[in-house]
């Protein structure tokens, strides 16, 4: 039951990303990544509601927790789960690995896009 919950969950925040990103490319243009940029700022700000309010004020079922934090935000944006994961490391007192975590995960993700797009190139 755990599966299915995260993966309608994450039907659901994926749906809802695509609508955003095609809202902010006809309103807004193409001329910069809007969608991209709202929904990983929204996705992080609604994590950290989530999580502050289940570190702070109660308790959610593992079964909703799937559901709208594994489901709902990671299909939606998975900067949501990085936020959280490099705050939960600032917040344990380990500011070094937290730096290494997030300025790691930039650049390697971003050298392996550039990777990726070589590779493909040098075979096509």
């Amino acid at each position: 039951m755990n599966y299915v919950l995260v993966f309608v969950g994450g039907g659901l925040g994926a749906t809802l990303r695509h609508v955003i990103n095609v809202s902010c490319a006809r309103c807004l243009g193409t001329s910069f990544p809007y969608g991209t940029f709202i929904i990983n700022i929204t996705g992080s700000l609604v994590m950290g509601l989530i999580a502050g309010y289940l570190a702070f004020k109660g308790e959610a079922a593992q079964p909703w927790r799937l559901f709208v934090m594994t489901g709902i935000l990671g299909g939606y944006t998975t900067f949501s789960a990085f936020s959280l994961d490099a705050a939960l490391l600032y917040e344990r007192g380990q500011l070094g690995l937290a730096a290494f975590y997030v300025i790691g995960s930039v650049a390697l993700a971003i050298a392996g896009l550039f990777g990726g797009l070589a590779l493909m190139r040098s075979l096509t």
